[in-house]
């Protein structure tokens, strides 16, 4: 059987940046990972509420179970530096969340470049080709 290559278009609107993601890498005093989860789950209540709040997801880290990153786009820069960061809701984040970092976090925002290809059924044996 012939199998033709798979075709794709690429979509020069997968280069535009559309969101900013924030990143941070939490480092939670050891021992109080169990408390820190519990007010987080608090606090994310707090920033899903915000504007130009887009999503977010916390992960911890396999080989370090004391550290976290969390990741939440936002549309714009300012939504999180200035809306948020400038809110008495960010108080209460601070207040729930910020005596568990030892040492505080560095917190970086990063803009879309590219995007994967998202596919629903693989490519299987086909090489796929961008025409």
């Amino acid at each position: 059987m012939v199998t033709k290559p798979l075709l794709l278009t690429i979509d020069y609107d997968l280069f535009i940046p559309t969101m900013i993601l924030e990143v941070a890498i939490l480092d939670v005093i050891p021992g109080k990972e169990n408390d820190f989860q519990i007010d987080f789950a608090k606090a994310q209540l707090i920033i899903s509420s915000m504007k130009g709040y887009l999503n977010h997801e916390l992960k911890r880290c396999i080989e370090n179970p004391s550290r976290y990153i969390l990741m939440v786009n936002w549309e714009t820069l300012e939504d999180h530096t200035e809306g948020f960061r400038g809110s008495s809701a960010y108080q209460e984040w601070k207040q729930l969340l910020h005596h568990y970092y030892d040492p505080f976090p560095v917190v970086e925002h990063y803009e879309s470049l590219s995007r994967g290809l998202e596919t629903t059924e693989g490519f299987g044996n086909q090489t796929p080709t961008i025409t």
